[in-house]
């Protein structure tokens, strides 16, 4: 499993950052709060698309387009990391399509 937290110096993450894990099953993105959180889990036979906005300063955002959850954005990872998540889910979607 890949665990990724978002920067605490970005916005709406600075309490309580944003995770992303990729394994086996899917992705999932976990934003927990002070008195719940939100957690979805997406499987890989249901992601359409990944996107990923590198800025040239700051930290960058991945767009991961689903169908039936819509889309699933989470914003304060590095360039790398970014590209890295990118990499896994796409490779994990070609693994379980065939």
């Amino acid at each position: 499993m890949q665990r990724y937290t978002a920067s605490r110096l970005t916005a709406g993450n600075r309490l309580f950052p944003a995770q992303l894990h990729i394994d086996d099953m899917g992705v999932t993105l976990k934003k927990p709060s002070l008195f719940s959180g939100q957690e979805t889990t997406v499987p890989y036979s249901r992601i359409a698309s990944v996107n990923i906005e590198c800025p040239v300063v700051g930290y960058s955002t991945i767009h991961i387009q689903t169908t039936g959850e819509g889309m699933i954005t989470v914003h304060g990872f590095l360039r790398r990391e970014v590209e890295e998540m990118k990499r896994s889910i796409l490779g994990s979607i070609k693994t379980v399509g065939g």
